[in-house]
């Protein structure tokens, strides 16, 4: 792992919560953009040495949208920045993680991003991003 890329928080309200993140906290909105492959409008939070991503589901069949019912808002997930996601997912599976899976997605900015199950790592959603391939 390189570094954390970013901490995903659950939102219901996108734009209420960009009003907080940047008026309240006095961070910087870096960007909002949709993800079609997780069915969710993110933002991406400059929270100085990391970011916070800002996740609005977009569907009732976003995985977000239902950890915001049985959950509701907050911490969803820790994102782990990699080089070569498809190597790092061959060791964790041999080390025998259970990844959400088989191939890499493509997430926020086009990176390759792949969850690892939280019952494979006592009970933390951790997300592996590679930013390595992505157009920025």
């Amino acid at each position: 792992m390189d570094n954390i890329d970013h901490i995903g928080i659950a939102v219901k309200d996108l734009d209420e919560r960009v009003t907080y993140y940047t008026n309240v906290l006095g961070m910087k909105l870096i960007n909002v953009e949709e993800v079609e492959s997780e069915q969710v409008r993110v933002a991406f939070i400059d929270a100085g040495n990391t970011h916070i991503e800002l996740l609005e589901p977009l569907t009732k069949e976003s995985a977000i949208y239902k950890y915001l019912e049985k959950r509701g808002e907050g911490i969803h997930h820790i994102a782990l920045a990699v080089t070569g996601i498809e190597q790092e997912m061959e060791k964790m599976r041999g080390e025998g993680a259970r990844l959400l899976s088989e191939q890499p997605k493509i997430g926020a900015g086009g990176a390759k991003v792949v969850f690892i199950h939280p019952k494979s790592s006592y009970g933390v959603l951790y997300e592996l991003v590679d930013r390595s391939s992505a157009k920025e």
